[in-house]
């Protein structure tokens, strides 16, 4: 297209700023409000679908709907007969795109690549908060102005084209290597998918590499399932490691244990670069995420600290502060009370104490008797005859006794 063509009838072509497998960029001055714009001319063959067509205009007007400072405004859509090409206008943003920082700087240093996904992450929330998914974040669509503010470009432009952008001719390999797993796999992609691709940003910003290398998209998928991104730290000594956590917490294979929203992953990366680990106890699983029994400090809008309901301590802590469980004493076996049969043995002695006692005198006053009878007696018949009877009733009497005392 030539510099002074004219789109739509109003907005005059005066160069070309990008050119993608589905797109062409070009700057043109818009002559009825007289400001410079941008201008995406979609790939011919996209006007051949309805289903395209459709799509592509309710996503138009609801990216037109987002107007933040991290977002690239839209406004305008259309399409041009003279083209024969669907367009949209959007705000011209004066700079470079990180993939143009990439390619002539290779990779930032953190402040610089923390300041940029910390402004990206505030754009995301933006468009979540209003049923907005991007599904197409990557360093071409994220432009640094020459005052230093990122914004987000091509809101909906990737939905509206069912993320075809991995199977459409003159597409490249690039585009698909920020896809989420999820996506990759052909499933719906959430608020979670445009985390995933802004922690693949991340990670390149400061390594100035992709976490996964590949030649195909099966390759990538693949590796994605099986490998785990070197550590952001031993490809750049200058990332601190707990920043290297949150990257490597944000492209889990596992969407449940990314960061619940922008907000959260902007937390976690400013945290990160100051030292503050995403992991409470700094343990991860083998894959390089955190593992879902763990549990990691989530951060609030304010500053938070963990609770001691959400604190994960090693096992060799919890063993040693884990109060023991008191050790069980068998119960004793109950003792009879033998008191009644002590106090009726003791009144059987006594009974028999007093019935020996009771023989002995008997047995002293027969003797006594005995003797003086001998004493006066004149004949032995008479002594034998006392003797005798006297022994009979001292006898008789005791048997008495013990019976009475004894029953």
């Amino acid at each position: 297209m030539s510099a002074a063509a004219i789109i739509n009838g109003r907005y005059r072509v005066e160069g070309r700023l990008g050119v993608g497998g589905m797109s062409t960029v070009l700057l043109a001055l818009d002559e009825r409000l007289e400001r410079h714009v941008a201008v995406k001319l979609l790939a011919e063959h996209l006007a051949d679908d309805p289903t395209f067509v459709s799509r592509f205009r309710r996503e138009a007007l609801a990216a037109a709907r987002l107007v933040h400072p991290n977002i690239v405004q839209v406004f305008d859509s259309g399409f041009d007969d003279s083209t024969h090409q669907h367009f949209i206008v959007m705000e011209y943003v004066p700079g470079s795109s990180c993939a143009e920082i990439l390619r002539d700087r290779g990779h930032l240093d953190v402040e610089q690549a923390v300041d940029i996904v910390a402004q990206a992450c505030r754009g995301l929330e933006y468009a979540h908060r209003h049923g907005v998914v991007h599904r197409d974040v990557k360093p071409g669509n994220l432009l640094v102005s020459e005052s230093g503010v990122v914004k987000l470009a091509d809101f909906g432009i990737a939905r509206a084209t069912g993320q075809s952008s991995i199977t459409q001719v003159g597409s490249v390999l690039g585009t698909a290597a920020y896809l989420s797993p999820e996506q990759a796999r052909g499933e719906g992609a959430g608020p979670s998918a445009d985390l995933y691709s802004l922690g693949v940003v991340a990670y390149q910003l400061l390594s100035g590499r992709l976490p996964y290398e590949a030649n195909s998209l099966a390759e990538l998928a693949l590796k994605q399932q099986r490998e785990a991104p070197i550590p952001l730290q031993r490809i750049n000594p200058r990332v601190p490691p707990a920043l290297a956590e949150a990257v490597a917490l944000t492209i889990s294979v596992v969407a449940e244990e990314r960061p619940r929203s922008a907000l959260e992953l902007s937390q976690l990366i400013r945290d990160g670069a100051r030292g503050v680990s995403p992991f409470v106890d700094g343990q991860r699983n083998a894959r390089g995420g955190m593992s879902t029994a763990a549990t990691r400090v989530l951060p609030t809008r304010g500053r938070e600290q963990a609770t001691a309901q959400t604190r994960v301590v090693s096992p060799a802590t919890a063993a040693a502060t884990r109060p023991r469980a008191p050790r069980t004493v068998p119960a004793r076996r109950p003792v009879p009370d033998t008191a009644p049969a002590r106090a009726s043995a003791q009144q059987g002695r006594r009974r028999l104490a007093w019935a020996a006692s009771i023989f002995v005198v008997l047995l002293a006053i027969a003797v006594v008797a005995a003797v003086v009878a001998l004493q006066r007696s004149t004949s032995v018949v008479h002594y034998h005859q006392v003797v005798a009877s006297g022994w009979r009733s001292g006898i008789a009497q005791l048997q008495h006794i013990i019976s009475t005392y004894t029953r």
